[in-house]
C-alpha cells in the first residue's frame, strides 16, 4: 500500500455547515478561513459607504439578498490538515443542493443562533445527517447577543433533535456579555480582549488556569463563582466523552462562539480538526470502497454553470472517494460507458479557483464539463467498474409554466433552462399534446423560481414568461403489467396534468393527495412513485 497516499487522507477533513436561515454559518465559514490563512481580512461588515460580501456567497443574487442559494466549496490548509468546507444554503426552498453536498462529506457542522436555539431548517438538515450516520459538531453561534442560557440549549439539543451533547468548551460570563470561555480539555480560561477591528481581524486573547489568582482578579466574584459552579455540574453530572458515540452521530462536541466578532472560533477550528474523521468509504454496486484503495474512484455530486459569468463555463464538483487524481488522467465514466481524460481540474476559494496537478480522498475537485456529466455520476478505474449509490430524489411541490418573452430569443431559453435542471436547481417536464418548447418547471420551494428568472435573465440574456401553476403532488406512473402508460390510458388524467420528465417517463401532477387517492381507485393497475421510476432502488 501507498504510504504517501495514506498520509494525504489522514490530512483531509472534509465537512458541510448546515444552519437554519441567518444563524450565521455563513459568517462562520469565512472566519475559519480568516484563522486559517486563507484571506487576511473579513468581508461581512456592512456600512452605509461599503458592504463587503461573504467570501462564499459569490452569485450576484446572494449578494443582492443577503442568503446563500446554492454551495460553495472552500479549501485552505491549517495545523498540518487539508480542509475541504462546504458552506450550504440555509433556506429550505434549496434544500435539495445541501442533501446532495451532504452526501460528499464526512461529517457536519450545525450553527445553532444563542438566541433561537434549533429551528425548522435545523430539525430537517439534522435529521439527514443523523440517518446518515453523519458526525455532528455543534457551534453555538451568536453569543456576543443576549440569548438563552448554555445549559437550556444543552437540553433543547435533546429534547428537540434527540441528541446528546458533550460542551468542549464553555461561556465565561452572562447575556450576551461573555470575556471567554473556558477549555474543558486543557482546563484553562481564554479572556478575549476587545473587539476593536469589528471582526475583520483575529481576536487576540489570554489564557489563565481555571484556579489561578490572576484569573480570578480580572473576573467578578459573581461570574468566577458561576464557572466554577457549571464546570463542577458538567464534570459530576454531564456527558462523558466518547469519540466512538461521536463518529456514529450519537454525541455531538459542542462548541460556544461568535462567529461575528471571532469569539471562541479558533478554538472551535482546532478542537474540529483533532475530532473530526478523515475520509470515509463509500457505498457502491462493488462494496464498501475505502479511501486506501490505490484505484481512483469518485462521484459528482454538484454542477454549476457560470461560476464565472465572463467564460460562460460549467463545471462539475467531484467528491474523491479513493485513490490518487492526477491532472489529464483517463477514467471510466460509467453513465456514459466509456474512457474521459479529466482535464483542467480545479480548486476552489469561493470563484476563485486554480488548477491543480493532484488530489487525494476527501478532496473536492472541479472539472470543466461540457455537457458529458450528471449529478450521482460515478468516475472509476476501468479495470474496476462499478457505480456509486445513488443520490435521493425529492419530489417536487411547486409547479409553473416557463417560456421565452422573446421568441427570438427561444435558443438561449432552452440551453439556459437545461443547463439549470442539469444542475439539479429545477425539475423540467413536457406537458403531453403541448408544443415540443412547452416547459413546466418543479421545484420544492417558490424561491427557486425567482433564482431561475434572476439566472436565465442574467447569465443567459433571456426574459421570461411565468404561470404559476395550482399542482402540489407530482407521481411517476406506471402500469404493473409494464405496458406504455398514456393520456388515454388513465382514467382521471383531466383531473390534474399528464407530462413527461427529461427521460420520457410519464408524470402526473394534481392538486393534492385526495385527487391522488381518486386517481389510485379508479386504476387499480396503476403504481404511484414519488420519485423517477429509473432512480428506484433495485
Amino acid at each position: 500500500m501507498d504510504d504517501s497516499l495514506i498520509t494525504e487522507i489522514k490530512k483531509r477533513r472534509t465537512f458541510a455547515i448546515i444552519s437554519h436561515p441567518d444563524a450565521g454559518k455563513t459568517t462562520l465559514t469565512e472566519k475559519l478561513l480568516l484563522y486559517g490563512g486563507a484571506i487576511h481580512l473579513a468581508g461581512s461588515i456592512k456600512s452605509r459607504k461599503t458592504q463587503r460580501h461573504a467570501v462564499s456567497d459569490w452569485m450576484e443574487i446572494e449578494k443582492q439578498r443577503g442568503i446563500s442559494v446554492t454551495s460553495s466549496v472552500l479549501q485552505f490548509d491549517y495545523g498540518g490538515c487539508r480542509i475541504n468546507i462546504l458552506d450550504t444554503p440555509g433556506h429550505q426552498d434549496f434544500s435539495e443542493d445541501t442533501y446532495r453536498t451532504l452526501m460528499a462529506v464526512d461529517s457536519a457542522v450545525m450553527v445553532m443562533d444563542a438566541a433561537k436555539g434549533v429551528e425548522a431548517q435545523t430539525k430537517k438538515l439534522f435529521r439527514v445527517c443523523s440517518e446518515r450516520h453523519i458526525p455532528i459538531f455543534t457551534f453555538i453561534n451568536k453569543l456576543d447577543r443576549y440569548g438563552k442560557a448554555p445549559i437550556d440549549l444543552m437540553d433543547e439539543l435533546e429534547n428537540v433533535l434527540g441528541i446528546r451533547s458533550y460542551p468542549m468548551n464553555w461561556p465565561v460570563g452572562s447575556d450576551g456579555r461573555y470575556r471567554g470561555i473556558f477549555d474543558r480539555q486543557t482546563r484553562k480560561v481564554e479572556l478575549f480582549s476587545a473587539d476593536t477591528t469589528h471582526g475583520q481581524k483575529a481576536r487576540e486573547s489570554e489564557k489563565y488556569d481555571l484556579d489561578s489568582d490572576e484569573l480570578k482578579s480580572l473576573l467578578d466574584k459573581e461570574t468566577y463563582d458561576a464557572l466554577i459552579d457549571d464546570v463542577t455540574l458538567l464534570d459530576e453530572a454531564g456527558e462523558k466523552f466518547d469519540k466512538a458515540r461521536v463518529d456514529c452521530g450519537e454525541l455531538t462536541p459542542m462548541f460556544f462562539g461568535s462567529a461575528m466578532t471571532n469569539f471562541g472560533v479558533q478554538n472551535f477550528l482546532e478542537e474540529y480538526l483533532r475530532l473530526a474523521p478523515p475520509p470515509a468509504p463509500r457505498e457502491s454496486s462493488d462494496g464498501e470502497i475505502e479511501p486506501e484503495d490505490e484505484k481512483f474512484s469518485a462521484f459528482v455530486f454538484k454542477i454549476q454553470a457560470n461560476m464565472n459569468p465572463a467564460h460562460r463555463d460549467r463545471l462539475a464538483f467531484i467528491r474523491i472517494v479513493s485513490g490518487k487524481f492526477e491532472r489529464n488522467m483517463s477514467v471510466w465514466h460509467e453513465q456514459e460507458g466509456k474512457l474521459i481524460k479529466l482535464a483542467q481540474p480545479q480548486q476552489f476559494l469561493a470563484q476563485d479557483r486554480q488548477i491543480i496537478d493532484a488530489a487525494y480522498p476527501g478532496d473536492i475537485v472541479g472539472l470543466f464539463d461540457p455537457g458529458v456529466f450528471g449529478i450521482g455520476d460515478t468516475l472509476c478505474d476501468e479495470k474496476r467498474k462499478f457505480r456509486f449509490a445513488d443520490f435521493p430524489v425529492f419530489p417536487p411541490e411547486k409547479f409553473a409554466r416557463v417560456g421565452a418573452h422573446d421568441t427570438m430569443k427561444r435558443k438561449q431559453f432552452i440551453k439556459g433552462i437545461e443547463q439549470l435542471t442539469q444542475e439539479g436547481a429545477i425539475q423540467l417536464f413536457r406537458q403531453a399534446g403541448a408544443g415540443a418548447e412547452s416547459f413546466v418547471v418543479g421545484t420544492v420551494g417558490t424561491l427557486q423560481f425567482e433564482v431561475l428568472e434572476y439566472r436565465l435573465k442574467n447569465e443567459y440574456g433571456v426574459e421570461i414568461d411565468m404561470v404559476m401553476q395550482p399542482f402540489e403532488v407530482a407521481r411517476w406512473l406506471a402500469y404493473k403489467d409494464g405496458r406504455e402508460v398514456t393520456p388515454s390510458s388513465l382514467r382521471g388524467a383531466d383531473r390534474g396534468m399528464f407530462v413527461y420528465d427529461r427521460n420520457q417517463n410519464p408524470v402526473l401532477l394534481v392538486n393534492n393527495e385526495w385527487a391522488l387517492g381518486w386517481i389510485m381507485e379508479n386504476n387499480p393497475d396503476l403504481e404511484l412513485h414519488n420519485v423517477p421510476i429509473d432512480k428506484m432502488a433495485v
